[in-house]
């Protein structure tokens, strides 16, 4: 059952003002003196401290806790192909998360840039104003390319999270499904539907964490990926098989992870039971799977299945990463978001999935017990522990691998220092939110 209206989603983003986000100050402005400091001519003392140290614009404006939200709205959701004034509804969503979850300022860019040489040219040369660029629902395969060549370019961190969320989060799920099933992931063998962004770069991310590259059948619209095919890009080539090993359900035989990045309603109960014990089943297609959830258990009771519905368990959803990833990254300013602080970021939420679920979270979720085991291999995406779990592990990765530019003087305290400023950061909007509503009802 449906949890809203369209006439409620409407409401929710045009009153009692248009949007989602709005900027507010944090210093005060109430008199001549505070006007001479915010701007001319007291601003001039922080402009000439950046101008001789340009590390000290983390000390004097909100840069390092800044990111860009940046889309050019070529693959919105499962919209496709909107363009960025239709897909800047997600993009401020994708700020509340920020901003709700890491205590992150965004502001979200929408370029008419369907070039990717522009848009990088673009985003380029915005690096003074951000800390950190986090692209969103850009098509691929132009979209590695984009990220990629921006990374070389720029030296704050740049992730494309419709690629390395979804990896991080179904990482974290695989590690324990494997630890559950008794089985090592150099063994895994794994039928992934989708070759686009999330597909490929979960494909990567899983050989990042051991898994052969081998033993990774993708498939696209066109069907299996293959060394015999004449019109793979190289994203895609680098997954192909040596020869053509039949269909999906030819290759759903024996496999141990079905990965699914597509759409709704594509494997068979008859493909699900042919394949290995334990079988783990990620069908992420939103809002209908490659397989229900009733219709996997049905075939196979013993698979561990997850998707990217909250009505179901093991809900894969990229706001269990990002949020937390670019926490520990600005936080340390670090350089890049390096393959070592996604896998730290991966092995942490693995992590908390083992430790008792907190009962808020049972109450949110409307459930009695939860506990580590097939039905819960990932925490729930609203466990607040996932910030004071991943967040110091991502920023201790930054500063091991030599990415940081400000190591945390104290690690140790580093937790609860973030939770603080978090709470304290969801206080201020809860207060603006109160305000809001109170002129609602007026």
């Amino acid at each position: 059952m449906a949890l809203y209206t369209k006439e409620e989603a409407l409401a929710y983003h045009r009153d009692p003002r248009p949007g989602k986000l709005e900027v507010v100050l944090t210093k005060p402005f109430a008199n001549q003196k505070d006007l001479s400091l915010a701007y001319s001519p007291g601003v001039a003392e922080a402009c000439m401290e950046i101008y001789r140290d340009p590390a000290k614009a983390a000390l004097y404006t909100g840069r390092s806790n800044l990111v860009a939200v940046v889309s050019n709205g070529t693959a919105v959701l499962g919209l496709g192909d909107i363009g960025p004034l239709a897909g800047k509804p997600v993009m401020e969503g994708k700020g509340v998360l920020f901003k709700h979850f890491a205590g992150i300022d965004v502001y979200d860019i929408n370029l008419d840039a369907k070039d990717p040489d522009k848009l990088i040219e673009i985003v380029q040369a915005l690096e003074p104003t951000f800390g950190g660029i986090n692209l969103e629902d850009i098509k691929a395969p132009e979209c590695f390319y984009i990220e990629r060549e921006l990374k070389k370019k720029m030296s704050i961190p740049v992730f494309h999270d419709d690629q390395h969320g979804t990896a991080i989060i179904s990482g974290a799920a695989l590690l324990n499904a494997c630890e559950i099933s008794g089985r090592k992931l150099e063994e895994v063998r794994v039928v992934t539907v989708g070759a686009g962004a999330a597909g490929i770069a979960c494909a990567e991310f899983y050989c990042s964490l051991g898994v052969q590259r081998e033993n990774i059948f993708m498939f696209d619209s066109r069907g299996l990926i293959h060394q015999g095919r004449k019109d793979l890009n190289e994203y895609k080539a680098r997954f192909a098989q040596k020869q053509d090993m039949g269909d999906l359900a030819a290759c759903m035989k024996g496999a141990h992870l079905f990965l699914g990045l597509s759409k709704g309603n594509l494997v068979s109960q008859d493909m699900v039971r042919s394949m290995a014990s334990h079988p783990v089943i990620f069908a992420m297609a939103n809002p209908v799977p490659e397989i229900t959830y009733e219709a996997a258990k049905e075939a196979r009771p013993d698979c561990i299945m997850g998707t990217g519905r909250s009505d179901y368990p093991n809900q894969i959803n990229n706001v269990s990463g990002f949020p937390y990833i670019f926490r520990g990254a600005l936080d340390v300013e670090a350089t890049e978001i390096n393959e070592a602080m996604k896998v730290a970021a991966t092995r942490a939420l693995a992590a908390l999935a083992k430790e008792p679920v907190l009962p808020e979270i049972l109450e949110a979720y409307n459930l009695k017990t939860l506990e580590f085991g097939v039905d819960y291999v990932i925490p729930k995406p609203l466990d607040p522990r996932i910030l004071t779990t991943m967040t110091p592990a991502v920023a201790q990765a930054a500063m091991t691998s030599g990415v940081a530019r400000r190591p945390l003087e104290n690690p140790e305290a580093y937790a609860r220092q973030v939770a603080d400023r978090v709470r304290k950061s969801n206080e201020r909007i809860e207060s603006i939110i109160r305000s809001y509503q109170n002129e609602l009802k007026d």
